[in-house]
């Protein structure tokens, strides 16, 4: 189930057919703000709240289009085309007869009943309840399985990346933004195609009087895409639960207060007062000094550990920490708005960064939380959330306001003093736990596990200097299918073959949509790799250059399909869930070893790009796989990747440098080698 992970994304747009698409190509620095339809200057901002935006936030959400169930023969025609580079001649023979089948008897019924229910559920995605099915019955743990991270650019005024002073900052425009969400007031999701005439006040003022059922229609008119917020409910006062065979998700927006985490250390304090109130900034910077002034040493038994931990066995050990009597300790935590984690340790590099903010140390993370905030000693800061719950397009658009209000508007600043009234010491709550000896095995066991874990992953990181975005664009090719090229032919090179990719891409402009995934490899893709490794001697380079071209016109082709919900993985998916929820025997298409094998991504990629992100990072989906988190940037092109023991990431990244110095080079009209 892990294979069939969605990753963060980036949401970007072409001009080409009736909606947007969302996809896996890189915008310019400093453009997603504008793309995603909110204003980059705030208006009418109190402390209280980012925004006060015109339009209520979820005033299109109830005449979103729905997310089609695609034709059956469309889904096995694409199916079979990304199956063709991955198969040779008499394995796809096989799997062309498996996939045909599909239009007849059993498979067929499937399809069709698929159809009937989407029909008879017209509030939400045929996707979206078994996607959250398929991640919450996973009994993996969601330490590398699961949670990604997106890490915070640092600020722009150095002197307030001190750790107390960000944090402060951090926390209070977290709760500005949850403040104004839950008000009504946060900008609506919507990508302008026609900034000059939707993106303005007057249309904003038209716009709300248009009734909820029509709201996106007088959008679309004047070409404005609003997308999908119904995932925002859970980014705030959330967690997943664990329980035997399938977890739960809990959200209680009553509760006001913080988590925080230092050492281990698990401690609670209000944010808002008994009126809904942001709490005063000089009391919480007073609080969080408070917890990082805590003498008090790290916990023999950090509970943290646990939700690390197999999913099933997290579930058990829950249950006896609520039978040794800690049900109001844990409630405060699963209640929390979110979790700040406060650690002792200061960023060497990216790599230490990485590693970090995508598992840690194990004991000063709770990784049930819907998301944390994670402040190193130096100020470096990221996100890592739980990943049931949505897919990444609510925390981009929280960690792209946080980012631009910490910065442009800060609660506090270099000179300011904790609140001298804020006492701290009745206001800071450290939770206490009753451990048996059951339970302090539990958590010694989840730490072996955890640290056993996290011993195998390495990541590494290149930078490409020779161009980027705008060189490719005067090109005439996709920044992204040029990335995505540069993979296939450095895995080519490396190991000789062409395997299983996954590249996410957003539904959001659908209601309830989820994900779709693009899949890289392809038959041009494969064509030109082995034309460039194993034989750029025998084509010339025009030759070469036209077939990189077909390759990105392909894959603007799958990208586009893929965000209008014309891909098959999720067709598929929806149609071997409804099987198996029926009791009924799984179709023999089901069980061809090729379909196992096209799930089974051992290149799983990801990119997204934000003024606010640094980078972002996750680890393979599969033990023999690699976890690609990539940006083609205006001038330069970025990898982090991360690999278990059975493939070697720092040669890859050798493999994919050569791949783009040698399609840059054809790019420019020169020979390979030259």
């Amino acid at each position: 189930m892990a294979s069939l992970r969605a990753l963060p994304m980036n949401a970007v747009f072409s001009k080409s057919g009736t909606l947007p698409y969302l996809a896996c190509a890189f915008a310019a620095p400093g453009s997603c703000m504008r793309r995603h339809g909110y204003s980059t200057k705030s208006k009418d901002e109190t402390a209280d709240t980012l925004h006060r935006s015109i339009v209520p936030t979820m005033h299109y959400q109830k005449s979103l289009p729905r997310l089609p169930v695609p034709k059956l023969e469309d889904t096995i025609r694409r199916y079979l085309a990304a199956q063709r580079p991955l198969l040779d001649d008499e394995q796809y023979s096989k799997t062309e007869q498996l996939a045909q089948s599909l239009q007849s008897g059993a498979a067929k019924e499937l399809h069709e009943e698929l159809v009937s229910q989407d029909k008879k559920n017209k509030h939400t995605s045929y996707i979206s309840g078994p996607w959250f099915d398929m991640y919450l019955s996973a009994r993996e743990s969601v330490v590398l399985n699961f949670n990604p991270f997106m890490s915070f650019n640092p600020d722009p005024k150095p002197e307030y990346n001190e750790q107390l002073l960000r944090a402060t900052n951090m926390v209070v425009s977290a709760v500005r933004f949850m403040k104004t969400l839950r008000s009504g007031l946060l900008e609506p999701e919507v990508f302008h195609l026609n900034p000059a005439r939707s993106d303005t006040d007057s249309f904003k003022r038209l716009i709300r009087y248009v009734p909820a059922s029509l709201s996106w229609y007088g959008a679309y008119m004047v070409n404005a895409y609003p997308l999908d917020m119904s995932q925002y409910y859970r980014l705030f006062n959330s967690s997943r639960i664990p329980k035997e065979g399938r977890d739960e998700l809990f959200t209680d927006q009553r509760a006001r207060h913080l988590l925080v985490m230092r050492k281990g250390h698990l401690y609670v304090f209000d944010v808002l007062d008994q009126d809904g109130n942001l709490v005063k900034p000089g009391k919480i910077q007073a609080h969080l000094k408070f917890i990082l002034s805590d003498p008090t040493p790290a916990p023999a038994f950090p509970l943290g550990f646990l939700t690390s931990e197999d999913r099933n066995v997290w579930a058990g050990l829950r249950q006896k920490l609520l039978d040794a009597g800690n049900q109001e300790a844990l409630r405060k935590v699963d209640s929390a708005l979110f979790c700040l984690c406060l650690d002792d340790e200061a960023m060497k590099d990216h790599i230490h960064t990485s590693h970090n903010m995508l598992h840690g140390d194990g004991q000063n993370r709770w990784f049930d939380k819907s998301f944390s905030i994670i402040l190193a000693r130096d100020g470096t800061a990221a996100i890592n959330f739980e990943h049931s719950w949505g897919d990444g397009v609510a925390v981009l658009r929280f960690q792209n306001e946080v980012f631009k209000d910490t910065t442009e508007r800060p609660a506090v600043n270099p000179s300011s003093h904790p609140a001298v009234d804020a006492d701290s010491s009745s206001a800071v709550q450290r939770l206490d736990f009753r451990l048996d000896a059951a339970l302090r095995d539990g958590v010694s066991t989840a730490k072996e596990h955890f640290q056993a874990a996290v011993s195998k992953l390495t990541i590494a990181a290149m930078e490409f200097q020779k161009g980027g975005k705008e060189t490719l664009k005067k090109k005439k090719v996709s920044p992204d299918a040029v990335a995505q090229l540069a993979f296939q032919m450095g895995f080519l090179r490396q190991y000789g073959q062409t395997v299983a990719t996954y590249e996410s891409c957003s539904t959001a402009a659908f209601k309830h949509g989820r994900t779709e995934t693009i899949r890289p490899a392809s038959i041009h893709t494969k064509q030109c790799s082995h034309a460039f490794v194993r034989e750029p001697g025998k084509h010339s380079v025009d030759e070469l250059r036209k077939m990189v071209e077909q390759c990105s016109k392909y894959h603007g082709q799958l990208t586009r399909e893929a965000a209008m919900g014309q891909g098959f993985d999720r067709h598929l998916f929806a149609m071997r869930y409804l099987a198996n929820s029926k009791g009924q025997a799984l179709p023999a298409f089901y069980q061809d070893p090729a379909y196992a094998a096209i799930n089974h991504n051992i290149l799983s990629t990801s990119t997204l790009t934000s003024p606010a992100v640094s980078l972002g990072g996750f680890a393979p989906v599969v033990p023999d796989g690699f976890g690609v988190g990539y940006g083609v940037h205006d001038h330069w092109i970025g990898c982090s990747v991360s690999s278990y023991p059975s493939r070697d990431v720092h040669e890859f990244l050798q493999c994919v440098r050569k791949s783009l110095e040698d399609i840059f080079t054809v790019l420019e009209g020169k020979p390979i080698g030259s």
